[in-house]
């Protein structure tokens, strides 16, 4: 290999302008968001409005992530990831050649920033949002594969968790192709690293442990326990504990079978303040939080029972 080849980090400045080598759109760099297996994120200024672009020295992979935004954008009519706005390669002014494409930036904040500002009542309103968008996406063939909390946003208007990097996304029935070790099943022992419905289910329970964990923690000599030992341990997790221990165990198969559960959980807790707050008066901030998930996940919970 030619130890002169630079990767596209070493040409790549904020406030230097990339121009697609086949479509000639240009994109004013503004800063790095981040680091992904295959490339890396910039902001961008595309036209006057913000963008996403992922680059990367690997064009195969790069066409690979394009085919499943194309497929995810196709999903029953709805964009589970970012919207595909461009697709090219860029010439650097030394004559290498980098693939790269253009998606929405998606702004928001973070689950555990979200959380921290509006309150845990909201736990069983992202799964539902979750567990809804999986089922589509599982129907059309694929298995997200890298769900984790920092593959997620928290969007308003109205209030949702956006996907914002689907790398790991991959057709059922293959190898996951990209992981992360606590949220992944195999590294618990608690399964395989198969794409099938039941390794999301897995992850997505760890979205929310690792909520009330971000140092996270080890697995220890005894994983399955360790895991339900830390989960257990956090009280604004207890009503879903059933639920959970389900999922991470693989006895969901699909997403419908762990929304329908937790669906009848959550009904159970809106009914829960009619009767304790009429009885017991001493906890005035417990029936306030109480009161505050009724009005939240009623309404999702209701529009949840019309998407099958």
């Amino acid at each position: 290999m030619n130890k002169t080849l630079k990767t596209h980090d070493s040409f790549l400045r904020p406030g230097m302008t990339l121009t697609g080598k086949w479509h000639q759109k240009r994109y004013v760099i503004i800063r790095k968001l981040g680091n992904g297996a295959i490339g890396s994120v910039y902001l961008c200024d595309a036209n006057g409005k913000k963008a996403a672009l992922k680059i990367s020295d690997i064009s195969t992979s790069i066409t690979m992530e394009v085919n499943v935004l194309k497929s995810l954008g196709k999903v029953q009519g709805k964009s589970l990831g970012p919207s595909l706005l461009d697709v090219d390669d860029w010439v650097t002014p030394v004559g290498q050649t980098f693939s790269f494409y253009v998606m929405e930036y998606i702004h928001g904040q973070t689950l555990p920033e979200f959380m921290k500002q509006n309150g845990k009542e909201w736990i069983g309103v992202f799964m539902l949002q979750l567990l809804e968008d999986l089922g589509n996406l599982h129907q059309s063939g694929w298995v997200f594969g890298d769900l984790k909390v920092d593959n997620l946003l928290v969007t308003g208007s109205p209030t949702r968790l956006r996907w914002i990097d689907v790398g790991g996304t991959t057709q059922i029935g293959r190898a996951i192709k990209e992981y992360t070790e606590f949220y992944d099943r195999g590294y618990w022992g608690l399964g395989t690293r198969k794409a099938e419905p039941s390794y999301d289910l897995f992850a997505l329970v760890m979205v929310f442990v690792g909520v009330f964990y971000p140092k996270q923690f080890p697995k220890g000599s005894n994983p399955q326990a360790t895991l339900f030992k830390k989960m257990n341990e956090v009280k604004a997790l207890k009503p879903y504990e059933a639920c959970f221990k389900k999922a991470l165990t693989g006895k969901y198969q699909t997403s419908i079978e762990m929304k329908q559960e937790l669906s009848s959980i959550i009904y159970d807790l809106q009914k829960k303040p009619q009767t304790t707050t009429k009885r017991k008066q001493d906890n005035p901030p417990l029936a306030l939080e109480s009161i505050g998930f009724l009005l939240i996940a009623l309404g999702y919970y209701v529009s949840s029972l019309l998407i099958p």
